[in-house]
């Protein structure tokens, strides 16, 4: 089955090698008017008119209505080349290799070969056996025919390129989206489970709170959760998660109701700030803010410790790539960083 280009490249050949013939015969014939005796000018403009006519089959008419038009034009001009006189001879030559040529792209070889041979036939039956006329219309033949393979297998090819081209694309994609789960789960994993055992190894708890936290954990890595299209208010959940942070949070939050899917990564995301200002600020003091205008939901998370470079942070680190900007991104958000000397400034926006 043909590739879209080659079948474009196919349909095109199909298209115009029967107008390209039938001009082509048109103007030969023309001169080649010109080039008959007195005497075989009446026959001339016959046959000039009958060509003419064979050009509108070449332009309007079937394949096989055209291919026989053609074989009539070439019979017809070579078996009276000998009435024409002067050099009708180079006439029915032209007009033979000129429609010999454009067979070879319209037709197989199945079709294309017999019908030059027959052609080529009633050519010699007029003018007696010629090598070098021969000779012309085979090399003319088949160095159209060969034209026509060299780039009949370029377009194949150009098919083939484009089919690989799509599918690496298309894996390309794939294993995108995949990395893109891989974070988002990598990120879930920082702050769930990976939290958990942090606070059971600097606080210690009693075993019955560990298997709490270890259902939450599992719930969370395994998507059991809430439908993510259901709306939540945000400034709710946040305003819940700062008291029962470990830090002084100084929270000014806002009813902002958005999809589970957007609360779950605010929260985790907002979560992930104050771990952070819990663990590198030493102040132990925190402001959460929630905002909305114009449907669009702003958090900040500001501290007043010593602040760092944010572009100093090992890409190894997760907690802002992966557990912040990563997820916020993810949901259609945008999450930016900002520190310096006397504090960090966490900004989630959704939608971006």
């Amino acid at each position: 089955m043909a590739g879209q280009v080659e079948a474009e490249f196919l349909a095109a050949v199909g298209r115009y090698a029967g107008p390209v013939r039938g001009v082509g015969v048109v103007l030969l014939s023309a001169f080649g008017v010109c080039s008959a005796s007195d005497e075989g000018l009446p026959l001339a403009f016959g046959l000039l008119g009958l060509v003419v006519l064979g050009a509108v089959a070449d332009f309007a008419g079937g394949r096989l209505v055209a291919l026989v038009s053609a074989v009539v034009r070439v019979v017809a001009v070579c078996a009276a080349q000998g009435e024409l006189g002067g050099e009708a001879g180079l006439w029915a030559l032209n007009v033979l290799t000129t429609t010999a040529i454009t067979l070879q792209w319209e037709w197989g070889p199945e079709v294309a070969v017999p019908v030059t041979g027959v052609l080529l036939g009633v050519q010699l039956w007029a003018t007696g056996f010629d090598g070098a006329v021969v000779l012309r219309v085979v090399v003319e033949c088949s160095l159209a025919r060969f034209a026509f393979l060299v780039v009949r297998r370029s377009t194949r090819q150009v098919d083939v390129s484009r089919v690989r081209r799509a599918a690496s694309e298309r894996a390309e994609a794939l294993a995108a989206e995949r990395r893109a789960r891989e974070r988002e789960y990598l990120a879930l994993l920082h702050d769930t489970a990976s939290a958990t055992f942090l606070v059971v190894a600097t606080e210690g708890i009693d075993p019955d709170a560990v298997a709490g936290y270890a259902r939450r954990d599992l719930a969370l890595l395994a998507g059991t959760a809430e439908a993510r299209d259901n709306p939540v208010d945000v400034g709710t959940s946040l305003r819940a998660l700062a008291d029962r942070s470990p830090l002084r949070v100084d929270t000014t939050a806002h009813p902002a109701p958005v999809p589970a899917a957007v609360a779950v990564a605010l929260v985790r995301a907002v979560r992930e700030a104050l771990a952070n200002v819990e663990r590198h600020a030493g102040t132990g003091h925190a402001e959460l803010a929630v905002t909305t205008a114009a449907d669009r939901v702003v958090v900040t998370v500001a501290d007043r410790g010593p602040g760092f470079d944010p572009d100093a942070v090992s890409e190894h680190r997760r907690g802002i790539s992966g557990s912040i900007v990563a997820r916020m991104a993810g949901v259609g958000g945008v999450a930016s960083v900002t520190s310096a000397a006397g504090g960090t400034t966490v900004r989630l926006a959704w939608p971006a």
